[in-house]
C-alpha cells in the first residue's frame, strides 16, 4: 500500500494540478465584460477542440506499455507525430469559414460574432495537439520509471504559466480570446520542453530490455490505441451533445456557462481517480488485490471530500470569490455540482474495468462503453427537450447516467466479468 501511495499521490495531485488551469480559464472569464458570453463562447470553442486532443489522454499508458525499449519507444514517437499531425489538420479546417461556418454554426445554433470568435479559437488553439501529444509521450516515458513526482512538478509549472499569462493578457487590454489561446499555447512548449529533458535524463524506456520478439508493431499499437482514444473522444463528446440540446433553451447562454463551470470544477475530484489507469498499467494484473482495496480507500476518501466541499458554505466561497461567478451562472453552478457527487463512484468503478482491459491489451470494451455512454447522453437529452424537462439540473444527471451506461458496458466483457468487484 505504501509503494502504490508514494506512486500515486504525485499523480493524483497531477490531475488537480492540471484542472486547476480550467479554473484559473473560467475565473479570467468571469472577470471580463459579458462574462457569461465569454465563458459560453470558450465552452463551444473547447468542445469542439477537445474532441480531437482528447484522443491524446491515454497516450502516456500507450507508451508505459508498449515503450520497454529504445526501439520500441522510437516506434511509439513515430505513431505520435502522425496521429497529432493528422488532427491538426482536422482542427485546422474547422477554422477555415467556408467548412466552419456552415457547420459549428448549424451544430451548435450560433452566428454573427460568436461563431466568428468559435472559429478563432480553433485556429489559435491548433497547434496545442502536436504539443500535447508529445507531452503525453515523455509523460508516459517518466511514469514508466516510476518518478511521477517529476510529473506534479511539470504540471505545476504548466499551471503556473497559464495562471501569469492570463492575469498578464488582462492587465494588457488583451481580448479574452487571444489570452485564452495564448496562455495554453506557452505554457504547453516550456513543458515540452522540460519533460523531453527530464525523461532523456531519467534513461526512460533504456533500462528495460526487451527481446526483439517483444519490440512492438505498429499494427498492435494501432489496435491496443484506437479503443482508448474513442474512449476519451467519446468523453469529450458528452457535453457537446448535450450542448445541442440546451442550445435550443430560451436562456442557453447561462445554462451553457454553469455547466462548464459545474463540470470542470467537478473534474477535479473526478481526474483524482482517473490515476488509478497508471497504476494498473505499471503494477499489472499480479498486483489486483492490492490495488483494488487501495483503490477502494482512495474512492471513499473522494467522494467524501467531494461532498464535504460541494453541499457546504465551501462551494459558494469558491465559486463567488475565487472563480468570480456572479447572479443566475453561479446558483446554477452549484446545482450542477451537488449532482455531479454522484460521478466519482460510478467514475472509479469504471476505471478499475479499464484498467484490466489495458494491462490484458484487451481495449475494445472500453471504446464500446464510451459509444454506450454518447448514445444514452443523445437519448435522455432528445427526451426530456421534447418534454419540456431539460434544464442545467437534468443535464447533469443525464451526465451521470451516461457514465453508468458506459460501466455496464465495460463489465460485461467476457475476459473482464469474473473480476468483477
Amino acid at each position: 500500500m505504501s509503494e502504490y501511495s508514494r506512486f500515486y499521490w504525485p499523480l493524483a495531485l497531477t490531475g488537480i494540478v492540471t484542472l486547476l488551469a480550467n479554473q484559473l480559464q473560467n475565473a479570467a472569464l468571469a472577470r471580463y465584460p459579458n462574462a457569461a458570453y465569454e465563458l459560453a463562447t470558450f465552452a463551444i470553442a473547447t468542445g469542439v477542440f477537445h474532441l480531437f486532443d482528447a484522443a491524446l489522454i491515454f497516450m502516456p499508458q500507450m507508451v508505459n506499455v508498449f515503450a520497454r525499449s529504445r526501439p520500441s519507444a522510437r516506434l511509439c514517437l513515430r505513431f505520435t507525430w502522425r496521429l497529432c499531425l493528422g488532427m491538426t489538420v482536422l482542427v485546422v479546417l474547422l477554422a477555415v469559414p467556408p467548412i466552419g461556418r456552415p457547420l459549428l454554426g448549424r451544430i451548435f445554433h450560433i452566428r454573427g460574432p460568436q461563431l466568428d470568435d468559435v472559429m478563432l479559437y480553433l485556429a489559435l488553439l491548433s497547434p496545442n495537439i502536436v504539443l500535447l501529444g508529445l507531452r503525453h509521450y515523455y509523460t508516459g516515458l517518466i511514469v514508466q520509471t516510476k518518478r511521477t513526482g517529476w510529473v506534479t512538478t511539470l504540471n505545476v509549472m504548466y499551471v503556473g504559466v497559464i495562471g501569469v499569462m492570463l492575469v498578464f493578457g488582462r492587465a494588457w487590454g488583451w481580448r479574452a480570446l487571444v489570452t485564452l489561446a495564448i496562455a495554453p499555447l506557452l505554457a504547453s512548449v516550456l513543458h515540452l520542453a522540460a519533460s523531453r529533458s527530464i525523461a532523456e535524463r531519467l534513461g526512460a524506456a533504456a533500462s528495460v530490455s526487451n527481446t526483439a520478439g517483444d519490440v512492438p508493431t505498429t499494427r498492435e499499437i494501432v489496435a491496443f490505441f484506437w479503443p482508448v482514444a474513442l474512449t476519451s473522444v467519446m468523453f469529450s463528446l458528452s457535453r457537446p451533445i448535450l450542448y445541442l440540446f440546451l442550445a435550443r433553451l430560451p436562456e442557453a447562454v447561462p445554462v451553457i456557462a454553469s455547466m462548464r463551470v459545474g463540470f470542470d470544477f467537478a473534474l477535479i475530484f473526478h481526474n483524482l481517480l482517473n490515476q488509478f489507469r497508471h497504476l494498473f498499467v505499471t503494477f499489472g494484473a499480479e498486483h489486483l488485490a492490492g490495488i483494488r482495496r487501495f483503490m477502494l480507500h482512495i474512492t471513499g476518501l473522494v467522494v467524501a471530500l467531494m461532498v464535504g466541499v460541494v453541499w457546504t458554505p465551501a462551494s459558494e466561497w469558491i465559486l463567488r470569490s475565487l472563480i468570480g461567478l456572479q447572479g443566475d451562472v453561479l446558483v446554477r453552478s452549484r446545482d450542477v455540482l451537488r449532482v455531479m457527487c454522484l460521478i466519482p463512484a460510478v467514475v472509479a468503478w469504471r476505471n478499475y474495468f479499464h484498467g484490466l482491459a489495458m494491462v490484458r491489451r484487451r481495449t475494445g470494451p472500453m471504446g464500446l462503453g464510451a459509444v454506450m455512454r454518447n448514445a444514452a447522453t443523445y437519448l435522455f437529452s432528445a427526451l426530456l427537450f421534447r418534454l419540456g424537462g431539460l434544464n442545467h439540473v437534468t443535464a447533469a444527471f443525464i451526465l451521470v447516467l451516461g457514465f453508468l451506461a458506459e460501466t455496464l458496458t465495460v463489465i460485461y466483457d467476457p475476459a473482464l466479468r469474473r473480476h468483477r468487484i
